[in-house]
């Protein structure tokens, strides 16, 4: 049985703010991982990380934009394996953006763990994605000495 992983996160930040964090490659890498992700329809591209070994994978997340609706929506393939072009993990992430009165509603949604063996990857993940959500929260409100820049 397919399982898929649903977070929801709520940004005191205007859309285009988190949307630039979402999509620009800079910026994705601060609180994701390294990559050359470009937001165009298409565009191949690779998040790198080290490997992890016993969840059977190199290190590197083979991605492809799907779809993309600026300021609203975007979706792109990630797939990953244990190397030499071996795939064993094959899902999709899509992001969905929601204005708010007082900021952006975001709804992440990671499906395709439909294989026993990505199992550990999907319980990685589950809680990884919300670790990422605290990262761009903490990227969008520095604090310094218990104050916050604003």
């Amino acid at each position: 049985m397919a399982k898929v992983i649903k977070h929801q996160y709520f940004f005191a930040h205007p859309v285009a703010t988190v949307w630039e964090y979402l999509t620009k490659s800079e910026l994705m890498a601060q609180w994701l991982m390294k990559n050359d992700f470009e937001p165009v329809l298409g565009h191949v591209f690779q998040f790198r990380t080290g490997g992890v070994p016993n969840l059977n994978f190199d290190g590197i997340f083979y991605c492809k934009v799907l779809e993309i609706d600026p300021l609203k929506k975007l979706v792109y393939s990630w797939n990953c394996g244990p190397g030499k072009g071996q795939i064993n993990l094959e899902s999709v992430v899509t992001w969905e953006l929601e204005p708010k009165e007082n900021g952006t509603e975001v709804f992440l949604d990671h499906r395709g763990f439909e294989r026993a063996e990505n199992l550990d990857m999907y319980h990685g993940l589950m809680h990884g994605w919300l670790e990422k959500f605290q990262k761009i929260e903490k990227l969008l409100n520095p604090v310094s000495n218990g104050h916050t820049n604003a």
